[in-house]
Order: C-alpha cells, then structure tokens, then sequence
C-alpha cells in the first residue's frame, strides 16, 4: 500500500476534511433505510404463490419472489429464520391479505436452491472496477464454548472478493470462497457478472500478477490496470521498446515516487471500496448465518441487492474543504 512508505510521518500529515453539500437529502435517505411502511403490489400479491408443476413431485407453495421477499426482510433487520416468519406474518396481517406465509423450515430448505439474479449497473457507459476482499466469520459456538469446554479451535470463516462501481458504490459483483483462495483467481468470475465496458480495474498489490493483466486485456482492451507493483518487482524485457502497462506504473514510481504515482494514476479512488465493504458490515453484518455454502452465496446475494436499493435512495456529495 503506497501510504504505507510514510508511515512514520503519517502523524505528521493533516487529516484531509470534507462537507457534505447535500445533507438533507442523505439524511432523509438515512431514515428510509430503517423505515418499516411496506407494500405489495398488486402483481406481487399475483406472483406470491407458486405456479402449479405439470412434473412429477410435489407441488410447490411458494414462489421464488415470496422466499426472497423473506429472505431480505431477514437479512436487513438480521434475524433468525423464525423471527423473520413472524415478521412477514405480521406484515401480511396488517396489510390485510389472505397469503400464506413460509415457514422457517420452508425458507431454510428453499435458500439452497434459490435464484438470485445478479445485479447489473443502470447504464450501459464504461465501469471503473473497484476490487478487494474480506472476510466473513461463519456463525458458530460462541464464547461459552471455551468457559465450558475449554477449547480453542480457530474458526472458521469465509473470503468475499467483489467489485464495486466507483461512480455509484453498488456492488456489481461478488464471489464467495474459503479463506485459502487467492485473490486473484476471483478476478475473472468477478468479471464474468459485468455485463457493461470497462473503463479501469483498480485494486492493491494483491493482484499484481501478469494473469490479471491478461485477462482484463483479453476482455477489455481498453481498460487501464492500476493496480500497485510489488516493492520487488522489476519491469519486463520489452520495457524500453514496448512498455505494458505494469511497465509504465513502474516508470512512473521512479521518476515521482509511490504517493505521486498514485495521485497521477487515481489510484487513491480504491478507497471507496473499502467504504463499500465497511457499509456491508455495518448493515448487514460480518457474519454468515447460513448452514451450507450454496445458502451462504444466496445471502451474501440478497444482501447485496438490499444494500442497493438503499443506495438508490441517496448518496452523499461531498466536497474537500482541507
């Protein structure tokens, strides 16, 4: 990380300041996200039960819109799958329709095979990817594991790479992998989800690896990599005749330094996917309540379509002012 050279001086650099120009609108937008009005259209209320199956087998009750309606209210007030059958229960009744309502069991099982559509940007103009990683603790024993065991095994937990739009901070894409899976084998399914142009790929020094270059190229000709070369990395043999773009990143280092090059490449808007990451674990959670790895996957799915929408209320502007 280039800030990193500078760590001993950091004390000494003024903390940058920034206002907020549209603070009523965002802070309305605030409030939305935990307002509790809900309604159901009237094609929703049509698409709530299951279509009748001309196959052999039983006949499903609910529909896929009805089990991730569920699984959303569960995900953004985090809780368990019997207080979420509650919760829509109690919807329904104040809304005064005659719909039935899953049980917990019912959600648990269809989680597994759920479908989720993944989310795709509004328009069509080229994307700036942000891409980084975190990780997510799996729920478990807790504490009084150890008061009454006496144990201490590591727990586990799981990795979760994805890609943001640095535009409109929405998460574009996401994976879900163990924690033993390097990053930079994420890159190319975390493409695979965008369907628009790309206009750069910004991510840390974890992904500086020539597969990565490659791809991107493969894919998106005209992207620009910025991606920070490693402190040991020297430049290519073609770097005087026919420089690659790891090459020019290296020039520029030498000649500006790494906080120079990474204001001239705009490698500092990296940040805001780590914005993106700390809003997913302030909202929804660090941990993954999902027994099974294909569970998981749906939430960390309907997840991030809950933190879309939410973005879609407001977002703020904000201007330095030191």
């Amino acid at each position: 990380m280039p800030f990193k050279a500078n760590a001993a001086r950091r004390h000494r650099i003024p903390k940058q300041r920034y206002r907020v120009t549209n603070w009523a609108e965002y802070d309305a937008s605030l409030r939305q996200r935990g307002s509790l009005t809900v309604w159901l259209t009237t094609e929703a209320i049509a698409a709530w039960r299951a279509e009748p199956r001309t196959t052999r087998g039983g006949q499903p009750h609910y529909s896929a819109l009805a089990i991730q309606t569920a699984l959303t209210l569960r995900a953004v007030f985090r809780l368990a799958l019997r207080q979420t059958e509650g919760l829509i229960g109690s919807i329904l009744q104040l809304l005064g329709l005659d719909l039935a309502v899953p049980d917990h069991s019912t959600l648990s099982r269809c989680a597994e095979t759920l479908e989720v559509p993944k989310p795709c940007p509004n328009s069509r103009e080229p994307v700036h990817l942000l891409v980084d990683s975190t990780g997510l603790r799996l729920c478990g024993p807790g504490e009084w594991l150890v008061e009454k065991h006496g144990t201490r095994r590591r727990r586990d937990w799981r990795k979760l790479p994805i890609g943001v739009d640095a535009d409109t901070g929405q998460i574009l894409a996401s994976e879900l992998t163990t924690s033993d899976v390097d990053d930079g084998s994420q890159v190319e399914p975390l493409l695979d989800q965008i369907a628009a142009p790309l206009a750069s790929f910004i991510s840390d020094g974890a992904y500086d690896q020539a597969g990565i270059y490659g791809t991107i190229a493969l894919r998106h000709p005209g992207a620009d990599v910025i991606v920070p070369p490693r402190s040991t990395a020297v430049s290519s043999e073609m770097a005087e005749s026919a420089p690659t773009q790891r090459d020019r990143h290296l020039q520029n280092i030498a000649e500006l330094g790494r906080i120079g090059w990474q204001k001239r490449s705009g490698y500092s808007r990296r940040a805001l996917v780590e914005t993106a990451i700390s809003r997913f674990k302030r909202v929804i959670g660090d941990a993954l309540r999902s027994p099974t790895d294909r569970r998981r996957a749906n939430e960390i799915s309907i997840a991030v379509h809950a933190l879309s929408r939410m973005l879609e209320l407001g977002r703020p502007k904000s201007v330095r002012v030191a």
